[in-house]
């Protein structure tokens, strides 16, 4: 490719993200969508403005799937595989081996010989992680009890790709082609397996024995540009030397990912490599919708058509199925099942690879491709439904497990949310003595918390009932510390009403939210950054120079002020303009204070802060 033809097709991959991406979150349709449509429009069978072969198109997809999957293995520490173990191994491998025996069979009740109908079926159920990471992410559902379920079988289909690489050459019906691309295009099965193995296992002990002392050489040196230039140096040397023997440079750079998840360069390489990250993956959606061939799809719409709802339908029902027989309710069964519910980019290289190893014909490999690439032009739409159509209608429903029946309520202390805001307020009066009830409506959160020995009982705290089983009557104090704004004042609300005598203390999860609760009466508001936030505040006055007395008397007062202006603003209610009329005045009133207190203790010395300061000074 030219240089001009480079920086021309550069152009254009930019040009549609920047056009079609924003245009589709604003419609709520998702980034990834919005990718995928772009690169339908750009592509062979749109505006025909790129790939007109399909070969520039396939190379920007095979660099975002390696740089992608590299930053995937280093995400793999040996503790989150150990604390998933369960999910990995259990959702993970059932759903494996469900959809592998299933797959086969419709394969050979269609005619196809067992070897092709195995290849197909160790491929077809694999998701994409680039899709549902990031659908899950957008939109806020990678904590859930279905999110962390999706990503757990996400590794592990991640992990099996190498079992699967090294199987298919087993399951050629002849012999492959000879080709000068690879160095394993001559071998037989066999010995094409023994390759993968030992290309694998000679990534592992490198990236294990060789490649630390390397980073520690070039982290030595203090250039944050080498050590870029290495990571990258890394990833095209493993790309390289995986092609050569014919082999997915994703595959070894998501190896390599693994190994070097356990080094101190971790970190380092995230953050090096990460900044790339959202942008290759935006050219790796463009290149899928880009590559989708629209002539095998016209040419047979009903054979297409037929295996995308098929696959789907036989893919999500085992998903639920699973989802169900680990307890999962009926919404995050859904959300589990739609959030893979689509290919994977690894079915690229795992059908291309089939057909080279001649398990798979290459008209039947093409098909499949497209069947592939369409399910991830269609998987944003399936978490749409659920958005709009599924979970507001099951909401209800899976909210309405029974409460646990509550057999500690003589305490002093209820806690409404047990995550990590709740958990330090309730740890800090444990340790003081006091006794408390905690109420958690996340039934994945109740169970890890279980299992680290923390007692704490299912239930919905704005339930008028459930707050009486709790002790509310009897009780002192109600700590409302969830995360969602409006049940906060639902549960506040409720707790005045019935039980006017409790002093209600409660997490504020912004300005605006503040006010609310002020206006209700609140007794303690605890705004949830405002703390850390101004003793970072702190900390920074000091490393300017500023002495400790001064910094926290600043804070102080800054507090003070500030804790006036929120009641003042709360009173303001619906009036906008007024809002912001007010927060200028205070603004300037609160600089003029710090100006003037400076003033005041320009000449003052405060040995209790800053003794060690003053000794430093003397010497």
């Amino acid at each position: 490719m030219s240089n001009e033809n480079f920086f021309f097709h550069a152009f254009i991959y930019l040009a549609a993200a920047v056009l079609t991406v924003p245009i589709s979150k604003r419609l709520g349709l998702g980034s990834v969508l919005g990718y995928l449509i772009a690169g339908v429009v750009i592509g062979p069978f749109g505006l025909r403005l790129v790939g007109q072969e399909g070969q520039d198109v396939m190379r920007f997809a095979e660099f975002g799937v390696v740089m992608m999957l590299f930053l995937v293995g280093l995400q793999l520490q040996p503790e989150l595989l150990w604390r998933l173990r369960v999910p990995i191994l259990g959702l993970g491998g059932l759903q494996m081996v469900a959809n592998v025996i299933l797959l086969s069979g419709v394969g050979i009740a269609f005619g196809l010989s067992w070897q092709a109908a195995l290849a197909i079926a160790l491929i077809l159920p694999l998701s994409s992680t680039a899709i549902g990471v990031q659908t899950l992410t957008e939109r806020g559902l990678m904590k859930t009890e279905g999110g962390q379920s999706a990503f757990s079988v996400l590794l592990f289909q991640a992990v099996a790709v190498i079992p699967i690489l090294a199987l298919l050459p087993l399951l050629t019906t002849s012999p492959a082609a000879v080709s000068a691309a690879t160095t394993s295009s001559s071998l037989a099965g066999w010995q094409q397996t023994l390759l993968v193995i030992g290309t694998v296992g000679g990534i592992i002990v490198g990236g294990r024995f060789l490649m630390r002392p390397i980073f520690r050489f070039i982290a030595a040196t203090r250039l944050r540009e080498i050590f870029t230039a290495t990571a990258l140096l890394l990833v095209i040397a493993i790309t390289l030397v995986m092609q050569i023997v014919g082999l997915s440079p994703a595959l070894g750079t998501f190896v390599a990912g693994v190994v070097l998840a356990e080094s101190e360069y971790r970190h380092e390489l995230v953050s090096t490599v990460e900044p790339f990250q959202s942008l290759l993956l935006g050219l790796f959606f463009l290149s899928v919708g880009a590559s989708i061939n629209f002539n095998l799809v016209f040419g047979q719409p009903m054979l297409v058509l037929g295996l995308i709802v098929g696959v789907s339908i036989l893919k999500s029902g085992v998903l639920i199925a699973l989802a169900k027989s680990f307890r999962m309710d009926l919404s995050q069964s859904i959300l589990f099942a739609f959030a893979l519910v689509q290919g994977d980019e690894f079915a690229f290289v795992l059908f291309s690879f089939a057909t080279q190893t001649n398990v798979l014909p290459e008209q039947l490999a093409g098909i499949l491709i497209a069947v592939v690439a369409l399910s991830m032009l269609l998987s944003p739409l399936f978490m749409i439904a659920y958005d709009r159509l599924i979970q507001p209608r099951l909401i209800t429903q899976t909210e309405d497990r029974d409460a646990d029946e509550i057999d500690d309520n003589e305490n002093a202390v209820i806690i409404a949310g047990f995550g990590r805001f709740g958990q330090i307020v309730g740890r800090l009066l444990l340790a003081n003595g006091y006794s408390i009830t905690v109420l958690e409506h996340n039934s994945a959160q109740i169970e890890l918390l279980r299992r680290f020995g923390w007692k704490v009982f299912y239930g919905d705290a704005s339930r008028i009932d459930l707050l009486y089983a709790a002790g509310a009557a009897q009780a002192k104090l109600m700590v409302v510390a969830i995360d969602d704004s409006e049940q906060i004042l639902e549960i506040v609300d409720l707790t005045r009403k019935y039980f006017p005598h409790l002093k209600i203390l409660a997490r504020a999860v912004d300005r605006r939210h503040s006010y609310e609760l002020i206006r209700r009466g609140v007794d303690v508001i605890q705004r949830e950054t405002f703390e850390s936030a101004l003793s970072m505040g702190v900390e920074a006055l000091k490393l300017l120079g500023v002495r400790s007395y001064t910094a926290h008397r600043a804070a102080q007062t800054f507090r003070h002020h500030d804790e006036e202006a929120l009641h003042d603003m709360a009173a303001m209610e619906g009036d906008d303009s007024a809002l912001m009329a007010r927060s200028r005045q205070l603004s300037q009133d609160l600089e003029q204070i710090l100006q003037s207190d400076e003033q005041e203790i320009k000449h003052e010395v405060d040995r209790a802060w800053d003794i060690l300061a003053q000794q430093k000074e003397k010497k």
